[in-house]
């Protein structure tokens, strides 16, 4: 599991054995079943987490007590209540393994321990959280300006394997509609 997450590092960053040796000592590999709660509203989330296969969602519930999946993600990459791991503050939000996942974590204080002793990290830690935070910004920009047959059309552009593993009402809520309509506009790019 290691070497998924040092491949992908080392394709923006070189590392020496040093920096390969604190991801092996700092980062826990663990495996959750599907529909794991792995961090939970209103705790401070305790781990960043990097999916090396499954998937998961970000979801918190609405005033009306609907779930609203604010974010997926899909092998490679990173995850958690980011705002909240970062600032040791309580989440609104939950993080939900939607299918078996395998993953490599990392608490806080061991996350800054490894960027102190190693620039690498440091580095690869600050284009983590910069892709977030464009990622989050294109994110409401789409949202706000593009229709839902257009954001339909651009995730399954962009991350076609999610069509096949992730619920469908878990993509209508991330897309911001109703699953009627996701089914209405799948529809129509079918026929």
């Amino acid at each position: 599991m290691y070497q998924h997450l040092i491949n992908n590092i080392s394709t923006r960053i070189e590392l020496n054995q040093a920096d390969v040796e604190l991801c092996e000592k700092y980062f826990e590999p663990v495996l959750f079943p599907k529909n794991s709660i792995i961090e939970e509203e209103g705790r401070v989330p305790k781990y960043l987490y990097y999916v090396v296969s499954g998937f998961i969602r970000l979801f918190h519930y609405n005033e009306d007590g609907d779930e609203v999946t604010t974010h997926l993600n899909c092998p490679p990459g990173f995850i958690t209540a980011y705002s909240h791991f970062i600032n040791e503050t309580r989440s609104s939000e939950n993080v939900e393994c939607i299918t078996p996942c395998e993953l490599l974590r990392i608490n806080k204080a061991d996350l800054d321990t490894i960027c102190k002793q190693s620039s690498a990290f440091k580095d690869y830690s600050i284009l983590v959280f910069h892709a977030a935070l464009a990622y989050n910004e294109n994110r409401a920009k789409e949202l706000a300006s593009l229709t839902a047959e257009q954001r339909y059309i651009k995730l399954i552009d962009n991350y076609p394997s999610v069509i096949h593993h992730v619920p469908l009402q878990y993509i209508a809520s991330f897309l911001g509609m109703k699953p009627e309509s996701l089914s209405r506009i799948r529809k129509k790019i079918i026929s």
